[in-house]
């Protein structure tokens, strides 16, 4: 859907040098004009669609201010869509990224273009009354997760991507520090958090790739039933680290039966498979163990409010023009309430 066509795209994309850069790298449609258009996407980056000569592209850009760290993260998403092109995982593919921030202000990259959906809100037909098609979104959600953490990803080009070492042992004070960097109000519950995730930290884990914000946000599905995974989208958190967090991230705020939709809810899951099933679809799948699934599901709500926190104190600080910021403020609190509610509550106490 386009979106706030003339703030989005004036001063973000320079249509005439974007065309002779793109002409440089011999880009589908050489020579044609070159229109782009904003689209709407995740919270954090631009996305827009670019057309020429019948070809259709997609662009992935920082905000008009570029948060420090942004553009080396674009590239960073650019080697992981780039490490994917032979396996099973569904992405988009990789075309070209630029290195220089002077061609458009901040780095970026170009993908191609997937037709598809992404399921926020209501659904599209057959899948807002079909149950059992529905229920075919959550599958190929666990589904291509459990390939993605399959995929070998030395073999790929990922040396040096991340640092699988001590993955887990770090991430407490990795996300606290990242945290202090804009803190300014008190999120209840990060503390209790943090120090059980410190005393129940498992000792091993088999490496892979992860992506990181993995939900139901940032993935599309074929137009149609049965439901088929498109691509995985937005990368900007991806690593090498321990492939159950992205089963967590499925999982922190998926609503069972008889459960409230929290402040994540972004869909209505009536119908969807219980936590339980995802589990054992995903063990089943990735032949990983899923017994320690609390540690990781507390982990990824504790990240997730000190990730979000940071968009929302942009926001509040006038630092970033995305409305969709707005909207972080109680998710966080949620977040932090809620993983500590698990960790008070968790078998493995």
């Amino acid at each position: 859907m386009a979106v706030n066509q003339e703030e989005r795209v004036e001063g973000l994309i320079d249509v005439e040098c974007l065309a002779r850069w793109m002409d440089d790298r011999e880009l589908p449609g050489a020579g044609e004009p070159l229109r782009a258009e904003s689209i709407s996407g995740g919270a954090s980056n631009e996305i827009y669609r670019l057309e020429r000569g019948g070809c259709r592209m997609v662009l992935r850009r920082p905000p008009r201010e570029v948060p420090e760290g942004r553009n080396r993260t674009m590239l960073r998403e650019y080697r992981v869509l780039a490490a994917l092109a032979d396996s099973d995982v569904p992405h988009a593919r990789a075309l070209a990224s630029c290195e220089d921030p002077e061609v458009l202000g901040a780095c970026f990259y170009i993908m191609e273009f997937v037709d598809g959906w992404t399921p926020m809100g209501e659904l599209p037909p057959p899948f807002d009354k079909d149950l059992e098609a529905k229920r075919g979104l959550a599958t190929e959600l666990v589904d291509a997760i459990a390939c993605l953490g399959q995929v070998d990803w030395r073999a790929a080009g990922l040396e040096g991507f991340g640092k699988p070492e001590g993955f887990l042992d770090r991430q407490v004070d990795r996300w606290l520090h990242h945290l202090s960097g804009f803190q300014f109000r008190e999120i209840p519950g990060l503390d209790i958090a943090a120090n059980w995730l410190r005393e129940h930290t498992p000792r091993s884990f088999k490496t892979g790739i992860i992506h990181g914000d993995y939900q139901f946000a940032n993935v599309m599905f074929h137009h149609g039933a049965p439901a088929r995974m498109a691509a995985v989208v937005d990368w900007e958190m991806a690593t090498v680290g321990d492939p159950l967090l992205d089963l967590a991230w499925v999982l922190m705020g998926w609503v069972d039966p008889g459960e409230e939709s929290g402040k994540m809810g972004y869909i209505d899951y009536a119908g969807m498979p219980s936590r339980e099933e995802l589990m054992h679809r995903y063990a089943g799948r990735s032949g990983l163990p899923v017994d320690r699934i609390d540690y990781y599901i507390v982990l990824a709500r504790f990240k997730m409010a000190c990730v979000l926190e940071g968009g929302y104190a942009r926001y509040v600080k006038g630092g970033a023009d995305n409305p969709k910021m707005e909207s972080f403020g109680d998710v966080v609190l949620d977040m932090g309430r809620r993983a500590a509610e698990l960790a008070q509550t968790s078998k493995l106490n």
